[in-house]
């Protein structure tokens, strides 16, 4: 396993779809693999294949709550249901963060790490990360939703005191 580099802000792949997986070969695995790695390394609770320069239709999302890692492949959004605004960020946009308006509830039907169909109903903040991790599969981003006004850049402290 290895850390990826994440790709930021102006790199025009994150504004590309991404292209679906037809196999689940060891390639793939690996970089599911890195992609989780890299995920936790920078306390993210989502990552997309665009994010590490990879245009492959593949997130994994950690909500840290003890059920562990979920990872979908070919993610299809089926159903969404109400909405909530909420606090987002990006690991693709260090230190900015925004008020977006995202699905209350959101349904998804994908394939696992092990190739099998698989359904799942996101409330609350897993609808929020999958709705965020799906959109950058196809090349929409946090901040073309951002709610006006709201946009806060937090600045790093470079005085090592």
């Amino acid at each position: 396993m290895a850390i990826r580099n994440i790709r930021e802000e102006d790199d025009e792949i994150l504004r590309k779809k991404s292209k679906e997986v037809l196999e689940l070969d060891e390639k793939t695995r690996i970089l599911i693999d890195d992609m989780v790695e890299t995920m936790h390394k920078y306390n993210g609770l989502g990552l997309a294949a665009a994010q590490v320069g990879v245009l492959k239709r593949i997130v994994v999302i950690d909500l840290y709550d003890g059920k562990g890692v979920i990872v979908l492949i070919n993610p299809v959004i089926k159903k969404q249901k109400g909405t909530q605004i909420v606090e987002e960020g990006c690991l693709s946009f260090p230190n900015k963060f925004a008020k977006i308006e995202r699905p209350e509830q959101i349904w998804v039907e994908a394939k696992n790490i092990n190739w099998e169909d698989i359904k799942l109903k996101g409330t609350g903040l897993l609808a929020q990360a999958l709705s965020h991790e799906i959109d950058h599969l196809n090349g929409e981003l946090f901040i073309d939703k951002i709610i006006p006004g709201t946009l806060e850049i937090i600045k790093e402290d470079t005085n090592n005191e």
